[in-house]
């Protein structure tokens, strides 16, 4: 690495729209828009109030980390604290986890993206255009953090105004009386109640259902908001601009998530609904009457709306995708400047982007574009099993490292710029809930990912012992 390397920095050009865009973005994925049916399977409208108190216990673990990260804006985010924090294995664990984590989570976007492109093209083979949004992404990744904040806003800003257009569109249908008969707001309580399967109960099969069951699904929706935290040593005024973008993403996230909710459960029976489609889908096929003529040509309702999905549910991919790879190469970045990484993974190239990281974490997605070609009908539900656990733990370590800076600070007699909300409560519930979630997976079907989190921390922690080991070498 040149001397000239070693002054560089990465460089600040992350603004307030950017931030806020980017932590929507990641927050509002294909979940929002494909994977509430399963959820609302499980519970019936009472998900509505389970993304309610899912988006409440992400804003706390929000809360908790931009306290960290404006006090110190540094690269490295959640790992970076841990490991000052907490300790050596602290850090070095809570990087890695989040770096592996995202490469899984890149593998099964690009999947996706594969997938959504068969809509149109269905001749297409999956690793084909995997391959292909895989070269185009890393590519603009590759250019100034300014590029990549703001692909990602417009990116976001499909999905918002997708949203935005869908609840305005569903409440007119309701408030018209032009959604059908069965569009109603006593949807949401004359079939069994709010709660037609209760908190928590099983059925003949022995599985569980109602709201706790589908808190497992729905907490993993939320995944994405940390990257506030990742963005901060590339923020313009990060003093100023991560409280801001922090605060409003609650409010935002809720009216999308909630209001959303609201529209589809008023518009259609919630039995009507399957695991395996989206209620967005199924609400607007039952629209069959709706049609237009243009140049002498009618177009029918359901068809334009079934490429306006895919269009969206596409760009949705692709920003997550997008944000994958910005976050692994700046994790890979920070855990390097911390020791915990090789040293050649802090090289920047001219655009101050970490090139090294940024192809290094190419490379272990590439492994996706095989998957999908040896395996391309199980490649996305082996990766999104593998994701779970490392989601989760990341969580818990960025509350409990909390905990850990909060009682430095304290003892410091130090007062923090942007604190969190009720401390130490709101650790305590936010631990206590991801731990609910831990037993709830056990008994709905995720029990290997569960299985997985202490084997997954073992390996981490013998390569923690085999790296501090190599470092002891060197000095001596």
């Amino acid at each position: 690495m040149s001397d000239n390397n070693k002054d560089q920095k990465l460089k600040r050009g992350l603004t307030n729209r950017h931030i806020q865009l980017i932590a929507l973005g990641g927050a509002i994925g294909t979940g929002l828009f494909l994977g509430i049916g399963k959820a609302a399977v499980l519970a019936g409208p009472s998900v509505l109030l389970g993304y309610a108190i899912a988006g409440i216990i992400a804003f706390f673990i929000m809360r908790q980390l931009g306290e960290m990260v404006v006090e110190e804006p540094v690269s490295g985010s959640f790992s970076y604290f841990a490991n000052k924090y907490w300790g050596g294995f602290a850090g070095y664990a809570s990087g890695w986890n989040y770096w592996v984590l995202y490469i899984l989570v890149s593998m099964a976007e690009l999947t996706a993206i594969g997938v959504y492109v068969q809509f149109w093209w269905p001749d297409v083979p999956l690793w084909a255009s995997s391959l292909f949004f895989f070269f185009v992404v890393n590519a603009l990744n590759l250019s100034s953090v300014k590029v990549y904040g703001e692909t990602e806003f417009w990116f976001s800003i499909i999905k918002v105004v997708a949203i935005i257009a869908m609840i305005i569109f569903g409440a007119y249908l309701l408030l018209s009386g032009t959604g059908g008969e069965t569009a109603t707001v006593a949807n949401l309580y004359n079939d069994g109640g709010f709660f037609p399967k209760g908190w928590l109960s099983i059925t003949e099969d022995g599985n569980y259902e109602g709201l706790l069951a589908a808190l497992v699904m729905i907490m993993f929706s939320f995944g994405g908001l940390e990257l506030v935290g990742i963005t901060a040593a590339e923020a313009e005024n990060p003093e100023k601009n991560i409280p801001r973008a922090t605060n409003q993403v609650l409010i935002r996230i809720l009216i999308f998530y909630v209001g959303a909710l609201f529209i589809l459960f008023s518009l259609m029976p919630w039995r009507n609904i399957t695991a395996d489609t989206s209620p967005f889908v199924e609400v607007f096929n039952s629209l069959n009457s709706f049609q237009f003529t243009l140049f002498n040509k009618t177009f029918y309702f359901t068809t334009i709306i079934a490429n306006i999905l895919n269009l969206i549910v596409l760009t949705a991919a692709l920003s997550v995708y997008n944000s994958s790879v910005y976050s692994n190469s700046r994790m890979l970045y920070g855990l390097a400047e911390q020791g915990n990484a090789p040293k050649f993974l802090n090289k920047l190239n001219k655009n101050h982007a970490p090139i090294a990281a940024i192809l290094v974490s190419a490379a272990l997605v590439a492994i996706c574009i095989v998957v999908n070609k040896l395996i391309p009908d199980k490649a996305l539900e082996i990766l999104m099993s593998l994701v779970v656990s490392s989601l989760i733990i990341n969580w818990i370590m960025i509350s409990w490292t909390h905990l850990y800076f909060k009682k430095s600070k304290i003892k410091e007699k130090k007062s923090t710029k942007f604190p969190s909300l009720f401390y130490p409560f709101s650790n305590v519930i936010c631990l206590l809930f991801l731990l609910a979630v831990l037993i709830m997976m056990w008994f709905t079907g995720l029990k290997i990912s569960v299985e997985l989190i202490p084997i997954w921390l073992v390996l981490l922690y013998i390569s923690y012992l085999i790296v501090n080991a190599r470092k002891k070498n060197k000095v001596a």
